[in-house]
């Protein structure tokens, strides 16, 4: 027969609670050391997630949704960096691996007068000259083709009053999208020709009437002649901050990335009481 168990025979547990807490967080260490520069390469060169704040990009980009943006498709400037980290790391000027972006993208990019990451619609490429006529886009002279969808009615988010618009489906003819104007009209629905400077875009909200954007003169330079913009780089107009200014005419280095895909959202269309509701977002191509 084996002895008989007792206190004095057993051994004690190995270590205690602070041994075995100091180990967990030592793996969790190796574990993050490892992790966060694979993640930080992956969002600086391939993807990267945003949430849309605001309401600039409905009917196609709702508050709530989480947006992929693709971080290769006009290759890298220090914008590129996570986490607008670009605005503090004293890198050169210029592009890496340089593509041209599309009109009709919806891309992502740092606003040229103060430190706030946007998302907008490509209007206007370098050379082009914009104007909207009573809410239709001329595009070198021409109204841009825009055919008209429906009416739908929403509740603004955070504000409470109900929105009544009509939706177009406007082409350039070759890319298509979709755009919304209230049906009260609003303040850019006439604007003077914008003039695209090279290394310049032009930029504009779908949502025309909910959207602080190229169209707002308060970001850009003076007329260059009558009813012309055509200069960038100056500083926003006198007696306008550079938080309240429009973002005017975007460098090419201030873009950051293509808003490809909502991957998901938590936009409620019964909470903004839509009629008729919006379309899903769920891993839904822009």
């Amino acid at each position: 027969m084996g002895d008989p168990a007792n206190a004095s025979s057993v051994e004690p547990a190995s270590g205690g609670f602070r041994e075995k807490l100091i180990k967990e967080l030592r793996e969790w260490g190796v574990t993050l050391s490892i992790f966060v520069p694979i993640f930080l390469v992956f969002s600086g060169l391939v993807y990267e997630l945003r949430v849309i704040p605001s309401e600039s990009m409905v009917p196609n980009l709702q508050v709530g949704d989480r947006v992929a943006v693709n971080k290769f498709a006009y290759g890298y400037s220090r914008n590129s960096l996570p986490f607008s980290l670009g605005r503090y790391v004293p890198l050169p000027d210029g592009r890496l691996l340089a593509r041209l972006p599309a009109r009709g993208d919806v891309a992502v990019f740092e606003h040229p007068h103060t430190p706030r990451v946007m998302i907008k619609r490509i209007i206007g490429l370098p050379g082009d000259e914009i104007a909207l006529r009573s809410g239709q886009i001329y595009l070198n002279g021409a109204p841009i083709e825009r055919e008209f969808v429906r009416r739908v009615r929403y509740v603004e988010n955070g504000r409470g009053g109900s929105v009544l618009a009509r939706e177009y489906q406007e082409s350039d003819g070759q890319a298509s999208w979709t755009s919304h104007v209230w049906e009260n009209g609003g303040a850019f629905s006439d604007t003077v020709t914008f003039r695209v400077p090279e290394g310049h875009y032009f930029f504009m909200g779908d949502n025309r009437d909910n959207s602080l954007d190229g169209r707002s003169l308060s970001g850009h330079c003076l007329e260059s002649e009558p009813g012309m913009i055509s200069d960038a780089g100056c500083p926003p107009r006198a007696g306008v901050s550079a938080t309240k200014a429009s973002i005017g005419f975007v460098p090419f280095d201030n873009l950051i990335g293509r808003a490809d895909t909502v991957l998901f959202s938590t936009y409620s269309c019964g909470r903004a009481s839509a009629e008729p509701c919006m379309k899903p977002r769920l891993w839904r191509g822009l």
